[in-house]
C-alpha cells in the first residue's frame, strides 16, 4: 500500500455522491470487462486521468474524479455498483506480495511462505518463489475483485526482492512472479497495475495496463515512469511529504495522475490542478 519502510527508514518514522456530470467511459476504452477479454475490450486508463485513492475511514464518494481506487476486501459489490452508476471505474486494492494476517484467507498461507515483518503491523513478505504455493491464492483474490464487479486490480507488495524479505529474492524471480499476478489479472478480464518497481517498467510495461507510485518525486524517479505513459497507460501518483508546489509542475510535464495524500489514505486529497 506504501513505498517500502525497509528501504526508507525516514517513512516509517513518519507514520507511527458525485454530480451527473462524471458520467459515461472514464478516461478508457469499451464497456465494462468479461472474463477472459482481450486487450482492446480492457479498461485502460490514459495518461492524465484523475483519480482518488481511499484505503482506510468511510468511503467519500463526493471526489469528482472518474477513477476510484478502493480496498478490495473492504467493499461490496453493492459499493463498486454505486460507483458505477456514477460513472466511475473502480481498482481493487489487494496486496500480493505481503501476508496481512487480518485478511479472512489468512490461514490459507502456509507458514512456509511467511518471511520477514515488512515494517507494517500485522503483515510479513512471501516467497514470491512458490508459485505453485502463491498462484491459487492470488487467483481467489482476484477472483473476489472479479465478483464484486471491479475494472482492475492494485496489485501491492510487487518489490520484495529489493527488501529483506527472509528469502533470497532475485530480480529474476519478481519478474515472473509479477507477470504471473499480471497474467491472473487480464484471465479474469481485470486491467492490472504495476505498483512501484520502478527498476522493472522496462521489462514489464508490456504486461501491464497503468502504473500506481508512491513519492518518485520526493526520491527524483518520476523519469523513470515515462514508458507507461509513452505507451499511452496511466501513472497514478502520490507524495505525501512534498507540498503539491514541489511535484505538481514536474508531474503534470511527465502526463502524471499526481495528487497529495495523507499516509493513512483517507478520504482527504490535494490534486495536481491542469
Amino acid at each position: 500500500m506504501r513505498r517500502r519502510p525497509i528501504l526508507f527508514p525516514a517513512l516509517l518514522g513518519a507514520l507511527l455522491l458525485l454530480p451527473a456530470g462524471c458520467a459515461g467511459d472514464p478516461e478508457g476504452r469499451g464497456g465494462r470487462p468479461g472474463a477472459g477479454a482481450p486487450d482492446g475490450a480492457r479498461w485502460q486508463p490514459r495518461p492524465g486521468t484523475d483519480w482518488q485513492w481511499q484505503l482506510s475511514g468511510r468511503l467519500d464518494t463526493s471526489a469528482d474524479v472518474p477513477v476510484y481506487d478502493i480496498d478490495g476486501f473492504d467493499h461490496s459489490a453493492g459499493t463498486v455498483a454505486a460507483l458505477h452508476r456514477d460513472g466511475r471505474k473502480v481498482i481493487c486494492y489487494v496486496s500480493t506480495g505481503a501476508w496481512e494476517d487480518f485478511r479472512p484467507d489468512a490461514d490459507d498461507f502456509p507458514d512456509e511462505v511467511l518471511g520477514r515483518a515488512n515494517g507494517w503491523q500485522g503483515e510479513r513478505w512471501l516467497d514470491i518463489r512458490r508459485r505453485d504455493v502463491l498462484e491459487p491464492l492470488v487467483a481467489a483474490r482476484l477472483d473476489m475483485c472479479r465478483a464484486k464487479g471491479f475494472d482492475a486490480v492494485e496489485p501491492d507488495n510487487m518489490d520484495g526482492y529489493r527488501n529483506r524479505t527472509g528469502f533470497p529474492l532475485t530480480a529474476a524471480d519478481q519478474l515472473r512472479y509479477n507477470r504471473l499476478v499480471a497474467r491472473l489479472a487480464h484471465d479474469r478480464g481485470l486491467s492490472v497495475g504495476l505498483k512501484n518497481d520502478l527498476a522493472q517498467i522496462p521489462a514489464l510495461v508490456g504486461a501491464f495496463d497503468f502504473a500506481v507510485n508512491e513519492q518518485c518525486a520526493q526520491y527524483d524517479e518520476c523519469d523513470a515512469l515515462t514508458p507507461f505513459v509513452e505507451a499511452g497507460k496511466a501513472v497514478f501518483h502520490v507524495e505525501y511529504e512534498l507540498p503539491t508546489r514541489r511535484f505538481c509542475p514536474g508531474a503534470r510535464r511527465l502526463g502524471l495522475s499526481s495528487m497529495l495524500k495523507k499516509y493513512d489514505l483517507g478520504a482527504w486529497r490535494s490534486p495536481c490542478r491542469a
